[in-house]
């Protein structure tokens, strides 16, 4: 099959278009293989390829979390899918096995879920890992209920947009930071109550003003850095911070946040599969189903700024390291 191999890390250019063998068939019993569509672009993507995968010694590696396809072949205790079911996933692309960057993945049926039908492939597959981790942030962390305030950092970005969709459905007033009018304009659409430009404006002193000085409920970090720190006076008191990236102790510390006894909540997505949390799968496979419904009833929508042929991938990592794109980039498998 055709696969980009990532052959050491370091810039775009270490991804490589190959021809490889396809994966194993038959499959295991509870396993289904995918003939791939199209597969989402994420920054954990570039950031491995930046500094190596979880798994160093298991190299090249095909990256690619997020996919959609069609099922060519199930397991024999396969419950849920059949041969030529439509389907998308967050599964693999972390170094330890093939990831979405290719024709074929042979994926565990409790990651799977049905492909929203009034999506393409290419906007499924920039889905699922935007998805499920906006969801288990703003619900499973956040526990977040109807007449919150809610700041969400970068609402143009992948996690942003649907982030937004997310805290509405639930119905939360919605502040949100983006860097252009354009993108204000997006999150406009979405839904977003107040839109801050953070490049001209002090988005503390706008979010304090929004909720006249008492913080918002909960604060969704996208964006890491000191961005993460100057959020916490966002907050009101007993509030909740969650975080997608990992805070760095040399840019703050957590004095003030400790003084607003602030609940400070760190998101990846990603334990699940790293662990091996069978339990934790299956929840977040429930997640893309319930996610799958939303979409198909014209709730809950997924933008999808770009695609790229597979042979580009290196092109997909170049724009989305730019971060001038909104919405998803994903990449179309032939």
């Amino acid at each position: 099959m055709k696969a980009v191999l990532m052959t050491a890390a370091g810039d775009p250019e270490v991804l490589q278009v190959q021809q490889i063998e396809n994966p194993a068939v038959p499959v295991g019993d509870t396993e289904l293989l995918v003939r791939l569509r199209a597969a989402g672009v994420n920054p954990i993507d570039t950031k491995l390829r930046q500094r190596g995968t979880f798994y160093p010694d298991k190299m090249p590696a095909i990256l690619g979390c997020d996919g959609a396809g069609i099922v060519e072949t199930v397991g024999a205790a396969v419950k849920r899918f059949r041969v030529g079911d439509e389907v998308y996933f967050c599964y693999g692309g972390l170094g330890d096995r093939y990831g979405n960057y290719a024709e074929y993945i042979v994926v565990e049926e409790r990651y799977v879920a049905p492909k929203p039908t009034s999506l393409s492939f290419a906007e499924a597959a920039a889905a699922p890992l935007v998805l499920i981790t906006a969801w288990e942030a703003l619900y499973d962390r956040g526990g977040l209920e109807a007449g919150r305030k809610v700041l969400i950092h970068a609402g143009a970005g992948g996690v942003g947009h649907v982030a937004i969709q997310l805290a509405k459905l639930r119905g939360a007033k919605v502040c949100t930071t983006v860097g252009s009018e354009s993108k204000a304009e997006f999150v406009r659409k979405l839904g977003a109550d107040k839109v801050i430009l953070y490049k001209q404006t002090d988005f503390v002193e706008a979010t304090l003003d929004w909720t006249q000085g008492e913080g918002v409920d909960l604060a969704l970090d996208t964006v890491g850095g000191e961005t993460f720190y100057k959020t916490v006076p966002t907050v009101q008191v007993y509030g909740d911070l969650i975080t997608i990236l990992e805070p760095d102790p040399t840019l703050g510390n957590f004095k003030t946040a400790r003084l607003r006894n602030l609940r400070i909540s760190l998101e990846l997505m990603l334990t699940p599969m790293l662990q091996g949390l069978f339990e934790a799968q299956k929840h977040q496979g429930k997640i893309l189903e319930e996610c799958a419904r939303l979409i198909d009833r014209g709730n809950l929508k997924i933008h999808l700024g770009k695609t790229f042929p597979l042979e580009a991938a290196a092109d997909a990592h170049r724009l989305l390291e730019t971060g001038s794109i909104a919405g998803k980039i994903s990449l179309l498998i032939d």
